[in-house]
C-alpha cells in the first residue's frame, strides 16, 4: 500500500487548492469534507466521493474503516500522518479528508426559503445553512458578497445541513424576491412589526443582512413583512445566525 508524504504529489496539490481558494472549488465544481460526520453524511446520502483521503494512521478507526472499504480503490488515498496535519484545518484532525462534487441546486418551487444578503462570516453562514435544514426550509440564495458556501469552514458550520438544501450562490436576490410565491420577510428595525405578532405559516422567504450594514434597500423595497425581534436586554441587535434561528423555529411553532 503507497502511502503519500509528499506535498508534491498531484492530488495532494489539488485538494489544498481546493481548501484555499473559492475561485478553484468553483472552477473544478468540488468541495473538501473534513472529519468523520461530514464524510459519513455524505456517503450515508449516496453522493459518492471524487477522492477519499485518510491519516495512515486512522486506517483502523472503527467509523474510518468501513468508510475506507466502501470507497472505490481508485479513488483512495492513504497519507502519512505528518503530512495529513499539515493540510487539515481543524485543530485536532481525526485523519479523514473528501473531495467530492458540488451539487448543481435544483429549481424546486418552496414554500420556505432564506435569502442571504451580503453575509460575509463563514461561521454565520455555516450555523445558518444548519439552521435553515433542520427548520425544513427548501432553498437558500446567496448573494455575490457572501462567504462562499462549499469553503471548508461553512461546511463545518453546516454540520451536513448542505444536504438537505437547494444551495444557490452568486443569486440576484432582488429577482428571486420578485418570482417567490408568497410573502417577503425582511429583518429590520425600520417601521417593523414583532416577529411574534405575525403569521408566518404560509409561503415565506426570509431575507438576512450583512452583519453589518444590514438588508440592502434594494431587498427592503420589496418587503411585504418587515419584522423585528423583540430584544428587552440591553443589547442593539443579534448576531445574523442567531436572529435566523428565532425567525425560522417561530415559523415552526406555529406551524405545529
Amino acid at each position: 500500500m503507497e502511502i503519500i508524504s509528499s506535498r508534491q504529489n498531484t492530488q495532494i496539490k489539488q485538494l489544498a487548492r481546493l481548501m484555499e481558494s473559492a475561485r478553484e472549488r468553483r472552477k473544478a465544481g468540488q468541495a473538501v469534507l473534513e472529519g468523520i460526520h461530514l464524510v459519513t453524511a455524505w456517503h450515508e446520502a449516496a453522493r459518492g466521493f471524487e477522492l477519499l483521503l485518510v491519516a495512515e494512521s486512522a486506517l483502523a478507526h472503527g467509523e474510518i474503516a468501513p468508510l475506507w472499504r466502501d470507497a472505490e480503490a481508485q479513488r483512495r488515498l492513504v497519507v502519512g500522518d505528518s503530512l495529513f496535519a499539515q493540510l487539515a484545518e481543524i485543530s485536532a484532525p481525526v485523519g479523514i479528508l473528501a473531495i467530492v462534487g458540488i451539487p448543481k441546486p435544483a429549481s424546486h418551487r418552496h414554500d420556505c426559503i432564506v435569502l442571504l444578503d451580503d453575509v460575509q462570516d463563514p461561521l454565520n453562514v455555516g450555523g445558518i445553512l444548519r439552521t435553515a435544514a433542520a427548520a425544513g426550509v427548501g432553498a437558500v440564495h446567496l448573494s455575490a458578497g457572501c462567504a462562499d458556501a462549499w469553503s471548508p469552514k461553512v461546511l463545518r458550520g453546516g454540520m451536513g445541513g448542505h444536504l438537505a438544501l437547494d444551495i444557490h450562490e452568486h443569486a440576484d436576490l432582488a429577482q428571486v424576491a420578485r418570482d417567490f410565491h408568497g410573502q417577503v420577510a425582511v429583518t429590520t428595525l425600520q417601521h417593523s412589526q414583532s416577529l411574534y405578532d405575525t403569521d408566518l405559516r404560509g409561503a415565506t422567504a426570509f431575507v438576512l443582512g450583512n452583519e453589518g450594514a444590514g438588508v440592502s434597500d434594494g431587498l427592503l423595497v420589496l418587503a411585504t413583512l418587515r419584522l423585528r425581534i423583540p430584544m428587552p436586554g440591553k443589547v442593539e441587535s443579534l448576531n445574523v445566525a442567531a436572529a435566523a434561528a428565532v425567525c425560522l423555529f417561530e415559523r415552526v411553532r406555529q406551524q405545529l
